[in-house]
C-alpha cells in the first residue's frame, strides 16, 4: 500500500488519491475494452458479419452493422420506448373515437330540435316527436347492448375501481363491451336526458387501453404484465377525463381520486403524457372541424380580472358548498331508494323483469313530458341542448333587470327569460326537475354517466345564488373608489364544482372548472366550497360509485372511516377462512387430478404434508394442469403405444373384439384399490390408490384429453390405431395405463412456484390486513402461525369484518337487481367453463415452455 494502515481512517493522504483514480482509470478502460470485445462477438454472431481484416470494411458491411446497433439499442430501451408509444397512441385514439362520438350525440340533439321546429304550429304532432324520438334512441341503446354485451349498462368507474383493486372482471374490458358501451352511449346521450359522459368515456378509454395493449403485446412479442396492465388503465381513466372536458391536469388528479385508494407516483408521467395527449388532438380536431378559431377552454369564460369578487362574496361561495353538499348527499340517497324500491318482491319488479324495455321507455316519455318546450319545459330551457345549457350558465351576463336588448345580444338568455321577469321561476324549476329527473334516469339499463348532469344541476343552482345577489345588490360592491359589478357566472362555476364534488368525494373538480373555463379567477371561492360540500357529504353518504358498488355488490374493499380503533383489536385469527383447498409434495397424480376437479382456484398453496402443512409457496392451476397433461396426456399415451409398438407388445384389435368393446366400453371401471370405492377429499387423508373412476363418465371431473374433438374412444382401429393414422392405446390399455400413471408421486420441479406469497400471522390486526390489501391491490392472504399454514384471509373475510363491526355503513339490499350481476355468479358461471379455460391455459403453458 501506499500509506500507513490507519490512513483509511480519517486521514486524508495525497497519495491515496491519486492511486484511486488510477485504479479506477485502469479499470474502466478494462472494462470498456472488455465490452467491446464482447459487443463484436455478438454482432458477428447474430448478423453473419465478416470483416475483412486485411482491408477496409464494405459498404455493405457498415449497414449492417449500423442496423444492428440500431437493433440492440432499440431491444435495450423497449420498455420505455413502448410506454410512449403506446401512451401517445391511446390519448390520440380515444381523442378521434370522443370527438366521433360527440359528433355522433350533438348530430341526434339538434335533430329532436329541428323536427320540433319543422313542426311549428301543430302542438300535437311536435308533442309526438319531443316524445317518441328520444324513446327510440333510449330504446335502441337498452336493446343493442343487451344483446351486444350487457356490461355496456351503466357507468363504468364503479367495475374500473374493483379492477384496479385487483379483482378479475375480464368481461369489462372486452372489444364486445366496448362496441357495446360506444354505440349505446352515443344513442343514450343523443336523447338529451339527463345523462353524462364522463364515467363512460373513462371506461371506454380503459377498454382501449386493454385491446391495445394486447395488441401491442403480439406484435412485440412482449408478455403481458399483469402490474403493467393496471398502470396503462390508470392512466385511461385520465385520458377519458380530458377527452371529456379537455382538461388534462383536472382529469388525471379526478382519475385518482375516483379509482384509487393509493397511487404510484411512478405513473404520473404516464397519465400527464396520455391525457395531454388525448387534450391536444381532441381540440385540434375542433379546429380541424371549424368548431373553434383555435386551441381554447372548452367553455370559455370572460370574467373580470381585475376585480372578479368581493371579500363579502366569499360567505356566500361558502354556502353555496353547504347547500351542495347536503344536496350532494340526498342525490345519492335518493338515487339508492329508487333502486331498492326497483328490486323489492313486487309485482313491479316481476314485471320488470318480463319485460326488461319497459322501464327506460316510461322514464324516457314521463322525462320527455316534462321538458316538452311547449308545456313545462318553456320554464327549464327545454330546447337546449346540455352543452348549450352549460355554456349559458357560465355566460357573464347578468339576466336579472337585462333590458330587451341586452337579452336580444345574448346567445341563449332568451330561454331562461320567459315573458323576460322570471329568471328565478325558470333556474328554480331547472334544478329541482333535472335533479329528481337525473337521479331515476341513471337507473335505466342503458350507458350513461353521472358526472354531467349533476355538475349541470350545480351550475343552474350557483347561476341562481348570482342572480339572487345581483338582484340584492345591483350596483355591486364599493371597492376602491368604485362599484365593482356582481357576476353570476362565477357563482355557476362554484356551484358545479361544489355539487359535483359532493356526489363524487373528489377535490379535483375544482381544477377540472378552471381548464373549462380557461380562467382561475375564482380558484380559492371554488376550493372553499367544494372543500366544504365535501366534507358535509362525506359525513352523510359515500360517495355515489361507492354507493353503486354496494348496490351492484361487487368485491371491493370498502374504506375505514377515519381515526377508527376498532380496527386495530380484530386480528387475523378471528375473521380468517380455515377450509382450504392444497396440495402438498406427498400427492399422487390421482390427489392432484382429484383437487382439480373439485375446486376452481387460480392458484393453490404448497405444503409439505397434511400434518405439518408448512408453507412452501404458491402453485398456478396452469402449472398443475402443465404437470398432469405432460405426465398422463394424449403425447404421453401416444409416446408408450409407440414404445410398445416397437416393443411389439402392443396388442391388436379383432373386429369382433372391437365391437364388444364397443358395447362394454360405458361400463368399464377400474379400481386403483380394491379396499376403497370412493374418493376422498384432499384435505384429508388420500392415500394412493383410494379414487374409483369411471371410464366414460358422461361429466368428467377433469377434461380428458386424451383425444381430439372429433375423436372418441371407439375410432381405433383393428390395428391399434386411431381413423387420424395414429398410434394409440385401445381402450382397455388406455385404462390400465392411466390407473398406473395415477399411483406416481408428483413432481413439482418442472413447476414455478412463487415461493414468496402474500402471507400474515395469526396475530395481524384487520387494519394492518386492510392497508396491504389497499397498497398491493392483492385480494387475498395467507395466515401462517410459525411457518404452517392455518387459513386464508380474502376481501369477503375483510369486507364482512369491517361492515360487521359497524366501521363501514353498509346500506344494501339481499334482493338482486335483474340489472346487476353479482361477481358470485361471475364466479360460478367462470368455474362452470372450467375445463375449456384449463385446456386454454395449458395450452398457454406448452407453448411458452416449448
Amino acid at each position: 500500500m501506499l500509506m500507513h494502515e490507519n490512513s483509511m481512517y480519517g486521514e486524508y493522504r495525497k497519495d491515496l488519491a491519486k492511486y484511486a483514480k488510477s485504479e479506477a482509470a485502469r479499470l474502466q478502460r478494462d472494462h470498456e475494452e472488455l465490452q467491446r470485445w464482447h459487443d463484436s462477438q455478438k454482432r458477428r454472431a447474430s448478423d453473419g458479419i465478416r470483416i475483412n481484416e486485411e482491408g477496409p470494411e464494405t459498404f455493405l458491411e457498415k449497414c449492417r452493422r449500423a442496423l444492428a446497433t440500431i437493433r440492440d439499442e432499440a431491444l435495450r430501451t423497449t420498455s420505455v420506448g413502448n410506454d410512449w408509444l403506446f401512451l401517445a397512441l391511446l390519448g390520440t385514439l380515444m381523442a378521434l373515437l370522443s370527438f366521433g362520438i360527440d359528433y355522433c350525440i350533438a348530430l341526434f340533439q339538434k335533430g329532436q330540435v329541428f323536427f320540433f321546429h319543422a313542426l311549428d304550429g301543430q302542438p300535437f304532432p311536435q308533442y309526438l316527436l319531443w316524445i317518441l324520438y328520444p324513446t327510440g334512441l333510449i330504446l335502441f341503446s337498452a336493446v343493442f347492448t343487451y344483446y351486444v354485451e350487457p356490461n355496456g349498462v351503466g357507468s363504468g368507474i364503479p367495475e374500473l375501481k374493483t379492477i384496479l383493486r385487483g379483482v378479475v372482471l375480464k368481461e369489462y374490458l372486452s372489444f364486445r363491451t366496448l362496441v357495446s358501451k360506444v354505440v349505446g352511449l352515443a344513442c343514450s346521450l343523443g336523447s338529451s336526458l339527463p345523462l353524462g359522459k364522463v364515467g363512460p368515456f373513462v371506461h371506454i378509454a380503459s377498454m382501449l387501453a386493454t385491446v391495445l395493449n394486447r395488441w401491442m403485446s403480439k406484435l412485440t412479442g412482449n408478455f403481458v404484465n399483469e402490474y403493467h396492465n393496471y398502470d396503462m388503465l390508470a392512466a385511461a381513466c385520465a385520458v377519458g377525463v380530458a377527452c371529456t372536458f379537455s382538461a388534462p391536469i383536472g382529469g388525471l388528479l379526478f382519475s385518482i381520486e375516483v379509482t384509487t385508494s393509493y397511487f404510484a407516483v411512478r405513473n404520473y408521467w404516464r397519465g400527464f403524457f396520455a391525457a395531454t395527449c388525448a387534450a391536444l388532438v381532441f381540440r385540434l380536431l375542433a379546429v380541424w372541424g371549424e368548431k373553434a378559431e383555435t386551441i381554447t377552454a372548452l367553455y370559455k369564460s370572460t370574467f373580470r380580472i381585475e376585480f372578479p369578487y368581493d371579500v363579502v362574496e366569499v360567505i356566500f361561495f361558502a354556502l353555496i358548498g353547504v347547500i351542495c353538499g347536503f344536496g350532494g348527499a340526498l342525490f345519492i340517497y335518493m338515487h339508492r331508494k329508487i333502486v331498492h324500491f326497483n328490486r323489492r318482491k313486487t309485482i313491479l319488479k316481476k314485471f320488470l323483469q318480463k319485460s326488461r324495455y319497459i322501464y327506460p321507455v316510461c322514464i324516457t316519455i314521463i322525462i320527455s313530458t316534462f321538458t316538452f318546450p311547449l308545456g313545462f319545459g318553456q320554464f327549464m330551457a327545454g330546447e337546449l341542448t346540455p352543452g348549450q345549457v352549460l355554456t349559458s350558465l357560465f355566460s357573464n351576463e347578468t339576466w336579472v333587470g337585462a333590458t330587451e336588448e341586452e337579452i336580444a345580444e345574448a346567445t341563449y338568455a332568451k330561454y331562461w327569460l320567459v315573458d323576460h321577469n322570471v329568471i328565478f321561476l325558470s333556474l328554480g324549476m331547472y334544478v329541482l326537475m333535472t335533479f329528481w329527473m337525473t337521479t331515476v334516469s341513471i337507473t335505466m339499463p342503458v350507458a350513461h354517466g353521472i358526472f354531467m348532469p349533476v355538475f349541470i344541476v350545480g351550475a343552474a343552482f350557483g347561476r341562481f345564488v348570482g342572480e339572487a345577489m345581483a338582484a340584492w345588490f345591483p350596483e355591486g360592491f364599493w371597492q376602491g373608489g368604485e362599484h365593482a359589478t356582481i357576476i353570476p357566472g362565477g357563482y355557476a362555476v362554484v356551484g358545479a364544482a361544489a355539487l359535483s364534488g359532493a356526489v363524487t368525494h373528489t377535490v379535483s373538480t375544482s381544477v377540472i372548472v378552471a381548464e373549462m373555463t380557461g380562467q382561475i379567477t375564482h380558484i380559492l371561492p371554488v376550493m372553499v366550497a367544494v372543500l366544504i360540500a365535501n366534507a358535509i357529504s362525506q359525513l352523510l353518504q359515500p360517495s355515489v360509485f361507492n354507493s353503486i358498488i354496494q348496490l351492484k355488490k361487487l368485491p371491493y374493499l370498502p374504506d375505514i372511516a377515519v381515526g377508527e380503533g376498532r380496527t386495530h383489536n380484530i386480528l387475523a385469527e378471528d375473521i380468517m377462512n380455515t377450509k382450504l383447498d392444497y396440495i402438498a409434495y406427498e400427492f399422487t397424480y390421482m390427489d392432484l387430478k382429484y383437487v382439480l376437479s373439485q375446486t376452481y382456484h387460480r392458484n393453490y398453496p404448497l405444503l409439505d404434508n397434511d400434518e405439518k402443512r408448512t408453507l412452501y409457496g404458491v402453485v398456478a392451476r396452469s402449472e398443475l394442469e402443465y404437470l398432469v397433461e405432460q405426465h398422463m396426456g394424449r403425447d404421453a399415451r401416444i409416446a408408450e403405444a409407440k414404445r410398445r409398438l416397437e416393443a411389439g407388445t402392443l396388442s391388436v384389435y379383432t373386429p369382433a373384439r372391437q365391437r364388444e368393446v364397443r358395447a362394454d366400453s360405458k361400463d368399464l371401471t377400474v379400481h386403483f384399490d380394491d379396499q376403497s370405492e370412493h374418493a376422498e377429499s384432499p384435505t384429508g387423508d388420500s392415500p394412493a390408490g383410494s379414487v374409483a373412476t369411471s371410464a366414460a363418465s358422461p361429466k368428467p371431473a377433469l377434461k380428458r384429453t386424451s383425444f381430439p374433438k372429433d375423436e372418441s374412444i371407439h375410432s381405433l382401429g383393428s390395428s391399434g390405431r386411431s381413423d387420424h393414422g395414429l398410434i394409440d392405446l385401445n381402450p382397455e390399455e388406455q385404462l390400465q395405463w392411466e390407473s398406473s400413471k395415477l399411483k406416481y408421486r408428483v413432481n413439482f420441479d418442472p413447476c414455478i412456484i412463487d415461493a414468496a406469497p402474500l402471507y400474515v400471522v395469526e396475530k395481524t390486526s384487520l387494519h394492518k390486513i386492510h392497508t396491504l390489501f389497499s397498497l398491493l391491490g392483492v385480494s387475498k392472504a395467507y395466515v401462517t402461525n410459525m411457518g404452517c399454514l392455518v387459513g386464508i384471509v380474502g376481501l369477503e373475510e375483510v369486507r364482512q369484518a369491517i361492515e360487521g363491526s359497524g366501521i363501514y355503513d353498509s346500506d344494501s339490499d339481499a334482493d338482486d337487481d335483474m340489472f346487476y350481476d353479482t361477481y358470485e355468479k361471475y364466479e360460478d358461471e367462470y368455474a362452470c367453463h372450467g375445463d375449456r379455460f384449463a385446456h386454454e391455459m395449458t395450452e398457454m403453458v406448452t407453448q411458452e415452455r416449448s
